[in-house]
């Protein structure tokens, strides 16, 4: 035994009582929290207030319940439309599988599918457990709880359904596609027309499948479980793909979160008479 240690020291009991993470007997003895210079408080205030600034604004829009579709077109935030008091949408995907009875707006009907996907998604927990939660702020800054459990107990156990919410994600994608082919209507429903409001469903979607198909879950399922490459050359080259759109997944997430809220908004000031669609032809 080396001189000088405790040979209680190690029990578990002790070991429960002795404080944790920074100032555990483990790490060194340094009396400030953290030895950063830099603004590292920044990023998790900017991330947090980007992302607060989504909740406030979609929470407004997914309790509105109206000015969401203007022909031919249907906010995402709406889409599809499963409630009997949806807005009767030509062609659209206005199906009425909730009836009378459901009072509130559709929207909260739709969203929790691609709020689940976003919420559990590998970049946004980093994003909002450090913005909001502080756990932690930054690198080399420690948290301000003295346990760090992770994600191995009830609530943030749930996390691992993310796999199942791509699923749903992938419909509502491809819905959401659907709908941006109906952009190339007129007012009338006559195709060969495009307008300003075509052009911002063409960007959302593209931005919406490139964050959908770089989420880690897809990169997993197209190529995770293989042993060998050589066998599998297509699922090797989807692989490649998705592995190259995984390592933008920060960027096309905060790029297609603005763009779906660019997307509603556009559509709420054209349903509620703001101005007219510029139509280019």
């Amino acid at each position: 035994m080396a001189t000088g240690t405790d040979p209680q020291a190690a029990t578990p009991a002790r070991r429960k009582m002795a404080p944790h993470g920074v100032h555990s007997a483990a790490r060194a003895a340094i009396p400030a929290r953290h030895l950063r210079s830099d603004r590292w408080w920044l990023a998790p205030a900017v991330t947090a207030a980007g992302l607060f600034a989504f909740v406030v604004y979609s929470t407004w829009r997914a309790f509105a319940g109206d000015d969401y579709y203007a022909e031919p077109y249907v906010s995402p935030f709406y889409s599809p439309c499963i409630a009997q008091n949806c807005v009767p949408m030509k062609g659209g995907a206005n199906w009425e599988i909730f009836g009378a009875w459901w009072g509130l707006s559709p929207a909260l009907l739709i969203l929790i599918f691609p709020l689940g996907f976003r919420l559990t998604c590998y970049y946004y927990r980093k994003a909002y457990y450090r913005g909001f939660w502080a756990s932690p702020p930054a690198c080399a800054v420690a948290e301000p709880r003295a346990r760090y459990t992770g994600e191995t107990r009830f609530p943030l156990i749930l996390q691992n359904v993310h796999r199942y919410f791509f699923y749903f994600a992938v419909i509502v994608a491809g819905i959401l596609t659907y709908d941006t082919v109906l952009g190339f209507r007129d007012g009338h429903g006559r195709w060969g027309h495009m307008g300003l409001g075509t052009l911002v469903l063409l960007v959302n979607i593209a931005l919406i499948w490139a964050y959908t198909l770089s989420c880690h879950s897809c990169r997993h399922i197209v190529g995770g479980r293989l042993k060998h490459f050589s066998r599998h050359p297509v699922r090797y080259r989807l692989w490649g793909w998705v592995s190259e759109l995984n390592m933008r997944h920060m960027q096309l997430a905060w790029a297609s979160l603005i763009s779906v809220a660019v997307a509603d908004f556009y559509v709420y000031l054209l349903a509620s008479g703001a101005f007219d669609d510029p139509r280019f032809f």
